[in-house]
C-alpha cells in the first residue's frame, strides 16, 4: 500500500501502521509547505521548518486526533491549517508582554498577504481570516491554502473541489475583502 489516499483511509479505519507508512510519502510535500510558511519569518527564528512539519504531523495523527480524512486534498488542507495554528501560537507567545511584546502596529498591504514576515501582521491576518470564516468558511479555507500552504489558485480550487474560474473569482473577492479588513482607510471601505 503506497498510495497516499489509501493510507489516509487506512488511518481513518484505525490501522496503526498506516501512519508510519504515510510520513515518508508526504514528508517532502509537508516540508515544502513548512518552508513556504517559514520563508516569511524573521531571521533568527527559533522555530525551524523541520520542527513545524513534525509538530503539524503530530497534531494531525497524534493519539488524540483520529480525524476521518476524506482524501489527499482534505489531509493537506488540515496540514496547512495545523501549520498556521502553530505559527499563530508562536507569534502570540512572542507578542506576550512578558517576552517583550507590545510591538508597534504595522499595516499589512494586499501585496504582502503571501509574505507575512512579522508577528503582528500574522496576528492581524489571522484575526481577519477568523472573521472571514464566520461569513464564508470555504473562502477562508481557500485563502489559508493559498497563503499558508503556498498553493496556486488552481491547486487551492482543486483541493476544495471548485472549478478554476470559481477559484479565481474567490481569490479576487478574498483579496479585496482582506484589503478592506486589514486597511480600514483603503478605498472601498465603509
Amino acid at each position: 500500500m503506497t498510495d497516499v489516499t489509501e493510507l489516509i483511509r487506512a488511518i481513518a479505519n484505525g490501522n496503526p501502521d498506516a501512519a508510519h507508512e504515510l510520513l515518508p510519502l508526504i514528508y517532502h510535500e509537508l516540508r515544502s509547505l513548512a518552508r513556504i510558511q517559514m520563508a516569511g519569518e524573521k531571521a533568527g527564528q527559533t522555530l525551524q521548518a523541520t520542527a513545524l512539519v513534525h509538530e503539524a504531523y503530530l497534531r494531525l495523527l497524534g493519539t488524540d486526533h483520529h480525524q476521518p480524512w476524506q482524501g489527499r486534498g482534505h489531509f493537506f488542507t488540515a496540514a496547512a491549517e495545523a501549520m498556521r495554528r502553530i505559527l499563530i501560537e508562536n507569534a502570540r507567545r512572542k507578542q506576550a508582554a512578558k517576552r517583550g511584546g507590545n510591538a508597534i502596529r504595522v499595516e499589512l498591504k494586499s501585496e504582502l498577504i503571501g509574505q507575512v514576515d512579522h508577528e503582528q501582521r500574522l496576528l492581524e491576518l489571522d484575526d481577519a481570516l477568523v472573521k472571514l470564516a464566520t461569513r464564508h468558511q470555504a473562502k477562508a479555507d481557500f485563502v489559508k491554502l493559498k497563503i499558508y500552504a503556498g498553493l496556486s489558485t488552481e491547486e487551492a480550487g482543486h483541493a476544495l473541489g471548485i472549478s478554476v474560474p470559481t477559484a479565481f473569482r474567490w481569490w479576487e473577492y478574498c483579496r479585496a475583502w482582506l484589503k478592506v479588513e486589514l486597511d480600514p482607510n483603503s478605498p472601498g471601505s465603509p
